[in-house]
């Protein structure tokens, strides 16, 4: 299970467009988000417009955000590899180059200590862990939100501040595993 300070794990996953990505394509971002999504999880749908909007909102500040999909997909329909080419599809991520990844053998999500849908991983330039847990305080509705955890998380390891609190329990659907 990945601490605060520990170093970005080493991946190569398929992606939704048939590709092969590794953890090296995101090298010269200044900041990194890796958030384990589910198509099956009703909190990573509520938050996909949310995710997409923070990775629109933060690009030019060299921000890249991924998602991956750990959810054993012979137990989840929802979560194969042709489902998630659908919702890519259906939120134009080839258009804003957000990637979504598959981790079929659940090795990364095992690495990371990813237990739930969604659940937030962001690194700094170094590629250490400054920050981890849940997106916000209030996945049923966006205007309720009182508490940005991610985007002041995201603001503050761009400024290369420290974060005010680093770890925040995540409010999502466990992973389907194994």
């Amino acid at each position: 299970m990945l601490q605060i300070g520990d170093k970005l794990p080493e991946f190569n996953l398929i992606g939704y467009d048939d590709k092969m990505h590794s953890n090296y394509e995101f090298a010269d971002k200044y900041a990194l988000a890796v958030v384990f999504t589910s198509n099956s999880s009703p909190v990573s749908l509520a938050y996909s417009k949310r995710l997409l909007g923070l990775f629109e909102k933060y690009e030019d500040d060299n921000l890249a955000i991924i998602g991956i999909n750990s959810n054993d997909s012979s137990q989840s329909s929802t979560d194969t590899l042709a489902a998630m080419k659908r919702t890519a599809d259906h939120y134009n991520m080839d258009q804003l180059h957000f990637m979504y990844l598959k981790d079929e053998d659940q090795n990364v999500a095992k690495l990371f200590g990813a237990t739930c849908n969604p659940e937030v991983f962001l690194f700094n330039s170094k590629r250490e862990l400054t920050y981890k847990g849940a997106i916000d305080d209030n996945w049923e509705s966006e205007n309720g939100v009182t508490a940005a955890y991610l985007e002041d998380a995201i603001e503050e390891t761009l400024d290369g501040m420290d974060i005010d609190f680093p770890e925040i329990p995540s409010n999502g659907t466990p992973i389907i595993w194994k």
